[in-house]
Order: structure tokens, then C-alpha cells, then sequence
């Protein structure tokens, strides 16, 4: 769970809250058609196996594998 944790902290240290997100539901991952909306919590770990974080419009969870912070200048 340590990794994990540390998955977490360094997203968190890097993105805020509000930070906006091009993101990919389900299985496939990049692969899939991608939403782009902005972060509503920090991250955290669920269930003690999974990095995740809430995006707007969004009911559940988004995993970090499946998340890609846009840059804004």
C-alpha cells in the first residue's frame, strides 16, 4: 500500500483540486474515446488497491491509470 500512497502524494502535489483532466472509463483505457473535465477531490486510495479521484459529472471514482492532467499555459 506504500507505493500506492506514494502514487497519491505525488498527484496530489502536482494537481490541485479543480485541475482539469482529459480522462478514459472502463477496460482499454487511451484507447477509448476520452472527456475531459476538472478534478473535485484530492486523490486518495480505495479499498486499499487503487488510486482514484472524482471528476465532474462523474458518479464513481476515476482510477489514475486512466487520468492525464492537461497542462494550461
Amino acid at each position: 500500500m506504500q507505493g500506492l500512497q506514494s502514487t497519491v502524494d505525488r498527484f496530489n502535489a502536482r494537481y490541485p483540486v479543480g485541475t482539469l483532466v482529459r480522462y478514459w472509463k472502463g477496460a482499454g483505457g487511451k484507447h477509448k474515446p476520452s472527456r475531459m473535465m476538472r478534478t473535485v477531490t484530492r486523490a486518495s486510495v480505495l479499498s486499499r488497491h487503487t488510486p482514484v479521484v472524482r471528476v465532474e459529472g462523474e458518479t464513481g471514482c476515476i482510477a489514475l491509470t486512466h487520468i492525464a492532467p492537461i497542462r494550461q499555459l
